[in-house]
């Protein structure tokens, strides 16, 4: 194990993590934006639209992110569009994950007691204050271990858009095996690389999630 070399190619993972993170995030909230969407669309069964969203997730969910990410970045050009790697990599991820994401908002909708919304509306609440005041927060609370999920699964998602060489984690080490053969070293710090991003994350996903059940039987 080289430490010289590690030590060296350290910045060039620092730079590479920003780049996963930054691509990362901005794909997980379009996919938030598009899983709301299709949720309520879902949840209060939109004529006309109900069916097409249906079709994306189904769509979305059974094709993997590669296929997806190559019709982005090679496929459009054909079509006389051509886009960047990073906004094809959002676009990707975003069009992944909003499925995802619609599901488990669904699922916490869903969860909801029916008597609760009567006694909603029963007090006198409109449509909006009962989503707003009753559903929503038990939904959110219900649907924390699924939105912790999908975005940890998101976020290491991003190793796949080093196949349209977006320099981040992986692309940089790929690289760094290319050119000098370090493949411990590499590989190393690559995996060094996701624990340190990820890890917090889900220790922040798991005491928010603690909390809130607390909050909740607390009250």
């Amino acid at each position: 194990m080289n430490f010289e070399f590690i030590q060296k190619v350290i910045p060039m993972y620092v730079k590479a993590a920003y780049v996963t993170l930054y691509v990362g995030f901005l794909g997980i909230m379009l996919a938030v934006i598009i899983g709301l969407i299709c949720c309520f669309i879902s949840y209060f069964r939109v004529k006309g639209l109900n069916r097409i969203i249906k079709i994306y997730i189904e769509l979305s969910r059974n094709t993997p992110l590669l296929v997806q990410i190559f019709f982005l970045y090679f496929g459009l050009p054909q079509l006389g569009l051509k886009l960047s790697g990073t906004v094809c990599g959002v676009i990707g991820l975003g069009f992944l994950g909003g499925s995802y994401f619609s599901e488990s908002f669904r699922s916490g909708l869903e969860a909801v007691s029916k008597s609760q919304i009567e006694t909603g509306l029963s007090i006198g609440l409109n449509r909006w204050q009962l989503i707003r005041y009753v559903i929503l927060p038990q939904a959110f609370s219900i649907s924390i271990p699924q939105i912790a999920a999908n975005f940890i699964f998101l976020l290491k998602e991003t190793s796949i858009l080093a196949a349209i060489a977006i320099p981040e984690l992986v692309f940089t080490a790929k690289t760094l095996i290319g050119l000098y053969y370090k493949t411990n070293e590499a590989l190393l710090l690559l995996t060094a690389g996701y624990l340190v991003l990820i890890l917090p994350f889900s220790i922040i996903f798991r005491i928010l999630e603690r909390r809130v059940r607390h909050a909740e039987f607390g009250s």
